[in-house]
């Protein structure tokens, strides 16, 4: 089983960056997926999920009108695009599947923002 995520960087206050996580090894159309950053000296914190199909979308207040999941499933990737980005947005992003036979976890992508 694979999860990499890649699409993190360094931007300014106001940008954008998208994420995409490509996943190998399992059923990705059986799979939730999330994705979860963990801030320099934080605990994880749920960012936003996608269902199997992606017709139900769920996103923290945090991420609500910034961000967008999506998911391709002919492709087995997901990904998260990122607008208005925002300091406290700096973090590194992870990327969760979560179905029936347990949890999978990529390594994460560093997402730093600013000026």
């Amino acid at each position: 089983v694979q999860l990499v995520e890649s699409g993190g960087g360094m931007v300014q206050p106001g940008g954008s960056l998208r994420l995409s996580c490509v996943t190998s090894g399992f059923i990705f159309n059986d799979y939730a997926m999330t994705w979860v950053r963990q801030a320099p000296g934080k605990g994880p914190e749920w960012v936003s999920s996608i269902n199997t199909s992606g017709a139900y979308t769920f996103y923290s207040d945090s991420a609500k009108g910034r961000f967008t999941i999506s998911r391709d499933n002919a492709e087995n990737t997901v990904s998260l695009q990122m607008n208005s980005l925002k300091p406290e947005d700096t973090a590194t992003y992870y990327c969760n599947a979560h179905g029936t036979s347990g949890d999978y976890w990529g390594r994460g992508s560093l997402v730093a923002v600013s000026s």
